[in-house]
């Protein structure tokens, strides 16, 4: 039996917290920031029912960081750092021997490296098969839209970080339009650059959010603490790909009933019977591709940091 364990961190953070210690939830957002930060690790779900095509067997736990979005955002690295080392330490007592990085846990800091050096098992983020499965996902969106993918004009916003640069490089040059969206404009026009040279003539780069309206599908991959694209940032008929968790997303895109289709990223189909015994927002026996990395590579046997920074 191979054994594997995923840190999870409260997203909707009233939501979240409320279905383990429903008084905390209602104490103010604020001070659930600021406690977030020394509350212990949280045993979620022991996960069960994995099987592969070959027969190999996997089981699982998973485990909350109690950090908040916000103070996973704009807490010391240290603190946060701490904190997600704590819950990697519980996956490993548990008997993980690998463990994956859900969510902001995958993002903050150095992406994974620090905590990789706090703990005795590897560590994943889990970016790797996220990216294969966005690449993937975006030509199956392009066929549902009844047009080339070599007619399109794609976005991708956080598009020079770990998961929105390597889409976007392995994009360029096959869609019609590649137009990178980010925050940082030196790091977006060094990336459109490098990419412009390889596919002359289809990458831009833009750091306002209005820039996304030019796009027939968007990538999203922030590390937002919270949602960014609004309806005025999309054009009728766009198809949204958010990988982002929390989402990218903003509920006003979904209330107004615009015609603009959102697909939550990531989603995984898991082999065998899997039990989460955990609702993290997806259909049964799903997962997102970072969690769905981790579980391959402990399939696999394969027990070393696969993806990290």
């Amino acid at each position: 039996m191979e054994r594997f364990g995923f840190i999870l961190h409260p997203l909707d953070v009233r939501r979240d917290v409320g279905k383990r210690f429903a008084i905390l939830s209602r104490l103010p957002l604020g001070w659930l920031d600021f406690l977030s930060g020394y509350f212990p690790p949280v045993y979620l779900s022991h996960v069960t029912g994995i099987r592969s095509a070959l027969g190999v067997e996997a089981e699982g736990w998973l485990v909350a960081c109690p950090l908040t979005p916000r103070a996973m955002t704009r807490f010391p690295l240290r603190r946060v750092y701490r904190q997600i080392i704590r819950a990697g330490r519980l996956a490993e007592r548990l008997g993980a021997r690998i463990v994956g990085l859900g969510a902001l846990t995958s993002a903050v800091g150095d992406a994974g490296k620090t905590v990789e050096r706090g703990l005795s098992v590897p560590v994943t983020t889990g970016n790797s098969y996220t990216v294969a499965v966005t690449c993937s996902a975006v030509r199956t969106i392009a066929r549902s839209l009844g047009r080339p993918l070599e007619e399109l004009h794609v976005a991708v916003l956080g598009g020079t970080g770990s998961i929105g640069s390597t889409c976007a490089r392995l994009l360029a040059g096959k869609v019609g339009h590649l137009r990178i969206v980010g925050r940082d404009a030196g790091a977006v026009s060094r990336l459109a650059a490098e990419l412009e040279w390889a596919a002359p003539g289809t990458v831009s780069g833009a750091t306002d959010l209005l820039a996304l309206r030019e796009a027939d599908i968007v990538i999203s991959a922030t590390n937002s603490a919270g949602p960014l694209i609004r309806p005025e940032h999309l054009r009728p008929g766009a198809a949204v790909y958010d990988l982002a968790l929390p989402p990218d997303v903003s509920a006003a895109v979904h209330a107004l009933g615009l015609n603009v289709t959102v697909y939550a990223g990531g989603d995984v189909i898991v082999p065998g019977q899997p039990e989460f015994r955990f609702d993290f927002g997806l259909p049964p026996g799903h997962a997102y591709a970072c969690m769905a990395e981790t579980i391959a590579l402990a399939l696999e046997g394969r027990y070393e940091s696969f993806t990290l920074g």
